[in-house]
């Protein structure tokens, strides 16, 4: 409680120059042990204590919080969080932090948290680890921008390490000045909306893998590219595509990575999990089947090179890295076309994949390309999005910690069994541990793709998905022409990327099951929970298509595979708004580009910047890219080009590996990357910030975020060999035609079931009809008087 002399009515946000801190000085006593204005504040197991102390940086007092013993947790003195004592500030606008401190322990972080007005106070964000100091020491670092709703912040350093802090003299500025207004460069229509163009240059390979390297140039790999006759003539291809000079060069392929699993590793290589080992059987004596081959791709070399083999095949198997570099994947179908329940691990440090007695099992069927995104205490979040048929038990979504191998539901995803092809994104920053689920329908009975979209907010103690405003609707191809959606009319096989604005781009996607194209394309904003519709790309964007950021800041988009076995060659460039905006900013220096946790690493830049980050370069498939983020770099400005850029020190937060670095302006317009490398390992000396008055690497700042699942935890089931799947896991009825056409399984609800109604959808989708019907069964009667040849006129079809 603060002095009575302190008590304030609410005061305004001060100008630029004002410190808002009420006593910062500690110089005023409170009522209890701590000056006014001043409370204690942490959680966890550990021993502590807080003292004022005469040892101080300027006046007479000083507090020192100490660790004596912590096995969790972290204690800190901070601004008390009531109307009179916390910091008002404005929405939209930074503030400079600063204070004098003295450690004896690396293990600090400058901790801030924000006053919603309407859900109370929140953790907000780690700002900076500063560096250990024997002797006073300033640090100094840059809000970002005040969310929408928050009124008022508090701070403080966090010890969450044995050993202690002592501090003195806090401050916080606004930080001055107005931005320059932005400039159009293009039409009104391009800097509202943006920009598609379509490329001469055709994708050589059937892509429906896209992986950005460490080098900025792109993997588009195609295997087999579900296509039937190169599969049996073991013609498998890649290529590797160059944004800069807008070429592609085809790579040797060794193995049908059609469908293959794929992850950034922390060295820059991309490891390349199963992939195809047979094709449905005509017959439907056996569905779609995995190998259990591994290859790592190595972008130095543009080479592929085997790695010993998986414990199980994987035909769709999702990949996650973990904050030591390790990589954990799940799902798909094994060898025999049924379910794989073996959870796979990839370890970094012995370039391999463990032997099954090496991992925990839950025994659990995750489905196919499941998506698992690492959360900040090391867990992984199950968001209920994958491919093909309904979700996994329960509640659609899960947590599941792989440490204690056990598996908790999470509630609120809405209609979860509407999911497939869905696409989910932790949500910028990272820091923020929320993620957004877009859309999605269901192979199995082919109703509309949905509208739907749910955010959850994985720091809260019981995180529940809520809903999430609707997807925008666009046109629709339909054979009859292009139409307005209507009602809940949505779509699957959506994408979704992050922008370096700190937005997120959705586009692409199909109202059914390989077929009606959608086009519409908007921008998320998680700040104002909002779609925005932008333009559209000109292309059909559905089956094996994907979407991704470029170094330059621009999206690409590539592939379509419609239920008739054709295959969309063109590529779309989107030239976002921000592009649009007037000159972009510059990085004109990087002092290291190998990077460690917890650690300041100085830029230079061309003009004044909002802030800074790091998105990890995409690997996609399917909707699919859990490992997608984007990490905040607070500022701490040494002048207005000078900038020293402030590392999380959770590698839970930031996976290993190699990063483009962006620089945003305060309008949104980003410059073009850097890359950077981020890792545990290295030279203190050629890592650290120059200024960085200590060499000892913090330990990862974790939070008790989602400690407090109501749901029971689940843990291993009995051992058991597969889950069954049917034949028919991809939606496709296999008896008709060649086994890379997708005959629909079940016919969109308004196809009358009759011969003579599904012929005509199928002839009106390209199909070349008749089919030949593989073998004596005909379960969708489309070949009623069987003689072998299904939708021909005897049958009442309309063959083209």
């Amino acid at each position: 409680m603060a002095a009575p002399f302190l008590l304030l009515s609410a005061p305004e946000a001060a100008e630029a120059g004002t410190n808002l801190i009420i006593n910062p000085g500690f110089e005023t006593a409170g009522t209890d042990d701590l000056p006014a204005c001043w409370e204690k504040s942490g959680w966890g197991d550990n021993d502590f204590t807080f003292t004022t102390t005469a040892d101080a940086h300027s006046g007479s007092k000083a507090v020192t919080v100490a660790l004596t013993r912590r096995l969790d947790g972290d204690r800190k003195a901070m601004m008390t969080e009531t109307p009179d004592c916390a910091p008002h500030v404005t929405t939209g606008q930074q503030y400079d932090l600063s204070v004098w401190y003295k450690s004896t322990t690396a293990d600090t972080a400058v901790t801030l948290f924000r006053h919603d007005t309407t859900a109370g106070w929140q953790y907000w964000t780690d700002l900076m680890n500063p560096p250990v100091s024997a002797a006073w020491s300033k640090a100094e670092v840059r809000t970002p921008p005040v969310p929408a709703g928050t009124d008022q912040l508090t701070w403080g350093v966090s010890v969450y390490g044995v050993g202690s802090v002592t501090t003195d003299d806090y401050t916080a500025e606004l930080v001055g000045g107005t931005p320059p207004d932005p400039v159009c460069t293009g039409t009104a229509a391009e800097c509202q909306d943006g920009r598609w163009d379509v490329l001469p240059a055709q994708n050589p390979v059937r892509s429906m893998h896209s992986v950005v390297l460490k080098n900025g140039k792109v993997l588009l790999i195609a295997g087999s590219g579900n296509n039937t006759d190169n599969f049996a003539a073991g013609s498998f291809t890649s290529a590797v595509y160059d944004p800069e000079a807008s070429t592609y060069k085809v790579i040797p392929t060794p193995d049908d990575m059609f469908c293959s699993g794929h992850i950034q590793l922390s060295d820059g290589r991309v490891l390349i999990m199963s992939g195809n080992k047979a094709y449905p059987a005509a017959d439907g004596s056996h569905g779609y089947e995995g190998y259990r081959h591994s290859y790592v791709f190595d972008p130095d070399t543009e080479t592929y090179t085997q790695t010993n083999d998986l414990n199980d095949g994987h035909w769709y198997p999702s990949a996650t890295e973990l904050g030591n570099g390790d990589v954990l994947s799940f799902g798909g179908l094994r060898e025999d076309s049924t379910g794989s329940v073996t959870a796979e691990k990839w370890s970094a440090a012995q370039n391999k994949w463990l032997p099954l007695s090496q991992v925990n099992q839950t025994w659990s069927y995750w489905g196919l390309y499941p998506s698992m995104i690492l959360m900040q205490d090391g867990r992984l979040f199950y968001s209920g999005s994958h491919v093909f048929g309904n979700g996994t038990p329960g509640t659609g979504s899960a947590v599941y910690d792989y440490d204690a191998n056990t598996v908790t539901p999470i509630n609120g995803l809405q209609n979860k069994d509407q999911r497939d092809q869905s696409a989910s994104v932790l949500l910028p920053p990272a820091q923020d541990q929320r993620v957004l689920t877009i859309g999605g329908g269901n192979i199995d009975s082919n109703p509309d793709g949905n509208r739907l979209t749910d955010l959850i907010d994985l720091k809260q103690p019981n995180p529940t998905y809520s809903a999430g405003p609707l997807l925008p609707q666009g046109t629709v191809d339909l054979p009859t022409g292009t139409v307005p959606q209507t009602g809940a009319q949505g779509k699957m096989y959506v994408s979704a990327v992050l922008l370096p604005d700190g937005k997120i781009l959705e586009t692409g996607g199909g109202l059914h099951n390989r077929a009606d194209p959608v086009h519409e394309t908007s921008i998320f904003d998680p700040q104002t929970e909002t779609f925005a519709p932008v333009a559209a790309d000109p292309e059909a964007r559905g089956y094996h298509s994907s979407a991704f950021l470029l170094p330059d800041g621009r999206v690409m988009a590539t592939g379509d595979n419609p239920g008739n076995g054709t295959w969309n060659h063109n590529v779309s460039i989107y030239t976002p708004p921000y592009l649009f905006k007037g000159p972009r900013p510059q990085i004109t220096s990087v002092t290291h580009d190998h990077w460690t946790y917890g650690s300041s690493q100085r830029i230079t830049v061309d003009r004044t910047i909002a802030r800074a980050e790091l998105i990890r370069p995409a690997a996609v498939t399917h909707s699919s890219d859990p490992d997608q983020r984007f990490v905040d770099l607070p500022l701490t400005v040494v002048n207005g080009t000078t900038i020293d850029l402030n590392v999380t020190s959770n590698p839970n937060v930031a996976p290993p590996g190699w990063y483009m670095l962006f620089a945003v302006d305060a309008n949104g317009v980003p410059s073009v990357a850097k890359w950077v490398h981020l890792d545990a390992q290295g030279s203190a000396t050629a890592l650290r910030s120059a200024t960085s008055a200590g060499t000892d690497t913090p330990s990862p700042h974790i939070h008790d975020f989602a400690r407090d699942l109501a749901n029971k935890p689940q843990k291993p089931g009995k051992k058991r060999t597969s889950a069954p799947v049917g034949v028919r896991v991809s939606g496709c009825d296999n008896h008709y035609g060649t086994r890379d056409l997708c005959i629909p399984a079940v016919f969109p609800n308004t196809v009358k079931a009759t011969t003579a109604a599904r012929c005509t959808w199928l002839s009106s989708h390209d199909f070349k009809l008749p089919l030949k019907t593989n073998g004596v069964d005909d379960p969708l009667r489309l070949d009623p008087n069987h003689n072998g040849l299904a939708c021909d006129r005897t049958d009442g079809g309309s063959p083209r």
